[in-house]
C-alpha cells in the first residue's frame, strides 16, 4: 500500500465526518489539523494488517489512541528514514580498540562524549554538547573509525552519507539531494551523521565552478539547522584536506570542534595489534619488536597487515595440511612488503595543519 495525501475537506466538513465515525465532537479547526492525521493513521493500520482497514475503524481508534496513534506513526517513518539512510549500529568495542594515549581519544572523551552523555551536568555548567564536528588528517589514520567508535559509545545510529547518494541524479543535483537527505536526517532522534572526504563538498568557493558554489552554499545553510535542532544529532565530517575548505566553515560559530586525527603512538599501535592478534592463530609473538617495524604505519595499514598474514597462515595450512601457527617471524616477513602510508613530509605537514586550524 502506498501512502497519499488526500485534500483536506474544509473545517466544517472535518467536524462532521468525525463526529459521524466517532462520536466525537470537535472544534473545526481542530478537526482539520487532526484529519490528515486521522488519514495517516489508517494507512498506517492497513499497512500493519495487510488490507484496508475502513476510515471508520482508523477513525474510532484514533481518537480513543490518539498520543498513542500519533506516536506510532512517527516511529514508523522514521523507521523508514533510517532504512532509506542505511542506518547501523555499532557497540563499544570499537571504541576499546583506540587506545587512550593516542591523542584524539582522550579529547574526544572530555569535548564530545561526556557532555553528550552527562547532558545535566553539562546543563549546569552552562556547557553547550557539540553538535558539528571535524576531523582531518592524513588518509588511512583513523578518521572514520573513530567516527563510529563515538557512535557506539553513545549508542546512536550511524550514518555515512556517500557520494553515491548525493550523485544519484548527476552533479547538477548534488546540492538538492544533500538538501532532501539532510532533511530527513535531522528529523532522526539520535544520530550520528558522517561525511568523509568533506573538501569534495564543501570546497572552497574561490575558483569554484557555480554546481561547486551552490553545494557549499547548501552545506552552509544545513549546519546552523542541526546546531539548532532540539535533538540528538551529531554531524562529523571528514578530510584529508583541511586547507581545501571553505574558509566562512572553518570559522568559529560553524563546527564546534575541529579535530587533528594524526599518528599512530607506540601505545596506539599496540592496542590495534593486540585487537587483531586475538583473532589469529599465534605463538610467542613478539609484539613490542612488530609496534617498533610500523613506525609510520596507520590503522589501515595495520588492518591490511592482519589480513595479509591471515590470507598466508590460511593458504599455507590448506596447502601443507597441518597446523600453521602465526609468529613474528611471519609478521616480519609481511612488514618487509608493504608500505606505509604516512612519510616525514605528510607528518610535517599534518603538525603544521594543527597549528594553523585545530579548534576544541
Amino acid at each position: 500500500m502506498i501512502e497519499t495525501i488526500q485534500e483536506i475537506p474544509s473545517p466544517q466538513v472535518c467536524a462532521a465526518k468525525i463526529f459521524e465515525m466517532s462520536g466525537s465532537q470537535l472544534n473545526p479547526d481542530v478537526a482539520a489539523a487532526l484529519w490528515p492525521k486521522i488519514l495517516r493513521h489508517k494507512w498506517l493500520m492497513s499497512e500493519k494488517h495487510g488490507r484496508d482497514v475502513g476510515l471508520r475503524a482508523a477513525c474510532v481508534d484514533f481518537v480513543e489512541h490518539m498520543d498513542q496513534a500519533i506516536q506510532e506513526y512517527v516511529a514508523y517513518k522514521r523507521k523508514d528514514v533510517l532504512n532509506d539512510l542505511g542506518a547501523q549500529a555499532f557497540g563499544r568495542e570499537i571504541w576499546d580498540t583506540i587506545s587512550d594515549s593516542q591523542p584524539p581519544k582522550q579529547l574526544i572523551q572530555r569535548r564530545i562524549i561526556l557532555p553528550l552523555t552527562e547532558r545535566g551536568l553539562s546543563a549546569k555548567h552552562g556547557v553547550v554538547p557539540p553538535k558539528t564536528i571535524i576531523f582531518f588528517g592524513p588518509p588511512g589514520t583513523g578518521k572514520t573509525h573513530f567516527v563510529k567508535a563515538i557512535a557506539g559509545v553513545l549508542s546512536w545510529w550511524y550514518i555515512e552519507i556517500l557520494p553515491s547518494m548525493l550523485m544519484a541524479d548527476g552533479i547538477e543535483k548534488l546540492g538538492a539531494n544533500l538538501h532532501a537527505i539532510m532533511e530527513k536526517a535531522r528529523t532522526l532522534e539520535d544520530a550520528v551523521i558522517f561525511i568523509d572526504e568533506f573538501d569534495e563538498i564543501a570546497g572552497s568557493r574561490d575558483g569554484a565552478t557555480m554546481i561547486g558554489k551552490s553545494i557549499t552554499n547548501e552545506f552552509l545553510k544545513q549546519v546552523p539547522l542541526i546546531k539548532n535542532q532540539g535533538n540528538k544529532i551529531l554531524l562529523v565530517c571528514a578530510t584529508n584536506y583541511i586547507r581545501q575548505l571553505d574558509a566562512a566553515l572553518l570559522r568559529p560559530g560553524r563546527f564546534d570542534c575541529i579535530i587533528p586525527v594524526g599518528v599512530l603512538d607506540e601505545d596506539g599501535r599496540k592496542t590495534i595489534l593486540e585487537y587483531y592478534l586475538a583473532k589469529l592463530n599465534t605463538k610467542g609473538i613478539d609484539i613490542d619488536r612488530i609496534v617498533s617495524m610500523t613506525s609510520r604505519f596507520t590503522p589501515a595499514d595495520i588492518e591490511y597487515l592482519f589480513q595479509q598474514v591471515a590470507q598466508s597462515a590460511f593458504e599455507k595450512e590448506y596447502a601443507s595440511k597441518r597446523d600453521y601457527v602465526v609468529t613474528t617471524e611471519t609478521f616480519l616477513q609481511m612488514i618487509a612488503s608493504i608500505r606505509p602510508s604516512l612519510t616525514e613530509d605528510m607528518v610535517d605537514e599534518f603538525k603544521k595543519d594543527s597549528i594553523a586550524y585545530a579548534r576544541a
